[in-house]
């Protein structure tokens, strides 16, 4: 079965991957996301802890001097991450359901007093 390249639009677009064994869910947007979120923790001005424990792990041996941009550094990490699940056996199945379930047209509580 050919993939189809066209995300799951939303604020995180899902890419669906198919391989011999698995359902793939392919959501570089979200491990982006991800990255800028803890370099955003690690640069907050008030809140200097997770920059002085990343100070701290950086003075051990194995540190170096070299620092990249913030973007850089954000797609650094990105790119080393993994941004793909894989959903085994049924569990496809289950989740496509669940997510047809979820995203289902359910009536506003006002329309459910109405219909009573």
């Amino acid at each position: 079965m050919a993939d189809d390249r066209t995300p799951i639009t939303g604020p995180i677009p899902i890419y669906v991957e198919t391989t011999p064994a698995a359902v793939v869910l392919d959501m570089a947007a979200l491990t982006r996301l991800v990255v800028a979120d803890v370099l955003d923790a690690l640069l907050h001005p008030a809140d200097t802890g997770a920059w002085d424990r990343l100070h701290e792990l950086a003075e051990q041996p194995a540190a170096t001097d070299t620092r990249l941009p913030y973007e850089e550094l954000v797609e650094q990490l990105a790119d080393a991450a993994s941004s793909k699940v894989p959903l085994y056996g049924a569990r496809a199945l289950e989740l496509a359901e669940r997510l047809a379930r979820a995203a289902g047209v359910k009536p506003l509580p006002q329309q459910m007093r109405r219909a009573s």
